[in-house]
């Protein structure tokens, strides 16, 4: 038995995110498809993490265990031609039968891209939120740092179907800018994990402290374990991608 990495680039307009579903088209549902048919037999596909309906990758990683002695690079080439368009795997490696993406990555990197102009290209508009209203940028760029840190962040996280276990919501964020590109913002931050729509959210709040409805203050206050504010507003699904993960 092989245990096979494997990195993934997609565009995930058109599925209803990472993890299968019955009756929808999913990521990791045509993965474990199309290596399914490779293998001649059903293949388990595990992933880093799960990413929302609508957002992309462009560096997923995920793993999977297959008899087939197919080298890699015919292994990678026979993936690519029996996955449809918006699914690319870019990278392919034979590990330690005990790899596991999700359970050993020590670190994500996320994107959320901001289109600022008054009119957004027809083909961009599947990649970027078009907010072309006005906002405080220097404010922004000044409080996404606080993000940075251990936090608990209960007020950043969608319910989610895990919360019955009790898992704690405290995440380490080691980097979260906010940079201006042209007509483009661009929200970076790289962390040790991501609870439900977090990156979503942060992003939402960062929108409300440009609008002037979030100061220092409260944002700090979502910050905080107990914290009763409601998530949100949540951003967009199509702006954000997972840019990364680390091992």
């Amino acid at each position: 038995m092989r245990r096979i990495k494997i990195q993934i680039s997609y565009d995930g307009t058109d599925y209803h995110g990472w993890q299968v579903q019955p009756g929808l088209p999913t990521i990791q549902g045509t993965l474990e498809q199309v290596f399914g048919e490779i293998e001649g037999r059903a293949v388990q596909v595990a992933g880093s993490g799960r990413t929302d309906a609508g957002v992309h990758a462009i560096a997923q990683v995920a793993a999977l265990s297959m008899e087939n002695p197919i080298p890699l690079e015919n292994l990678r080439r026979a993936a690519n031609r029996l996955l449809p368009p918006d699914i690319r795997v870019t990278r392919i490696d034979e590990v330690t039968i005990d790899f596991h993406p999700r359970f050993q990555a020590k670190a994500k990197t996320y994107e959320y891209r901001i289109f600022r102009g008054e009119i957004c290209a027809p083909f961009d508009r599947r990649y970027v939120y078009h907010h072309p209203y006005p906002l405080t940028l220097e404010a922004m760029m000044n409080l996404a740092p606080l993000i940075e840190g251990e936090h608990d962040f209960a007020a950043f996280a969608a319910t989610d179907d895990r919360d019955e276990l009790g898992a704690s919501k405290v995440r380490t964020i080691f980097c979260s800018k906010l940079a201006q590109e042209g007509e483009r913002l661009l929200y970076r931050v790289t962390g040790s994990g991501f609870l439900k729509h977090m990156v979503r959210n942060v992003v939402g709040v960062l929108i409300e402290v440009g609008k002037g409805n979030v100061d220092q203050s409260a944002l700090i206050e979502r910050l905080q374990p107990g914290c009763r504010i409601p998530p949100g507003p949540t951003a967009p699904a199509r702006g954000l991608f997972l840019v990364s993960v680390e091992y």
